[in-house]
């Protein structure tokens, strides 16, 4: 297995198990029961999933309230594959581009839509700020128009790139372990340690990264309500 391997879909029988994988987030979230008090695991879940939604909705108009159960379920999913890719002999969907940008660009594309349909004149009027010297329109107007265009790519990038880095990372340290373990133990233990600090930093990036995430797409929202 070359060091790449770790981000090929895994296969069953020849039978690719990516929609294992992206499904197996939400079997792990418990169901809210019928129960008058909670356990403990389902009371820090709605105080997290409230806590959640009042910061993300916090800068939004009314209009874009509606948005809050897409939003809050995006990062909950975003947030379960994230951790569950850390653990071993599991595979993260979140490190192929092509799942990211199916999540980042039909997103995008209903903030930009319910913008134009919403205010249609304060939408056009992001591609032309006031006061432009008229020679300089048409190259203003070309570089707005790139810049709402490279934001989904930015979105599905900026996750792929941190977890694919994070995973590339614990795999050559942890291969590090078990090649120096016979030549210095000492040496070894301090590489293990510096794999366990680089593991809790993970899970910090797995966390902040869909966080990330989600928040842009509730910024593109904001724009356009």
């Amino acid at each position: 297995m070359d060091l790449f391997s770790q981000f090929a879909s895994t296969t069953l029988l020849g039978t690719p198990l990516i929609l294992v994988a992206l499904l197996a987030p939400w079997l792990l979230i418990p169901t809210p029961s019928t129960q008058w008090v909670n356990n403990r695991l389902l009371t820090s879940q709605n105080w997290f999933l409230t806590l959640f939604t009042k910061q993300l909705l916090l800068p939004l108009n009314a209009p874009a309230h509606k948005w809050a159960f897409l939003l809050t379920s995006l990062m909950i999913f975003l947030l379960s594959t994230n951790l569950l890719g850390l653990l071993p002999y599991t595979f993260t969907p979140t490190t192929q581009l092509s799942i990211n940008l199916g999540l980042a660009t039909p997103l995008w594309l209903a903030t930009v839509l319910v913008g134009f349909r919403n205010q249609f004149s304060h939408s056009l009027a992001h591609f032309l700020p006031e006061g432009t010297p008229t020679p300089l329109i048409p190259v203003l107007i070309l570089i707005e128009t790139i810049s709402l265009l490279i934001r989904p790519l930015a979105l599905g990038v900026r996750l792929t790139a941190n977890l694919t880095a994070g995973h590339l990372l614990i795999h050559l340290i942890s291969s590090a372990v078990s090649a120096i373990f016979f030549l210095s133990i000492t040496a070894s233990l301090l590489t293990f340690g510096v794999l366990m600090l680089l593991t809790i930093l993970e899970i910090a990036v797995a966390m902040i990264q869909a966080y990330v995430f989600v928040l842009l797409l509730s910024l593109y929202l904001q724009e356009n309500t």
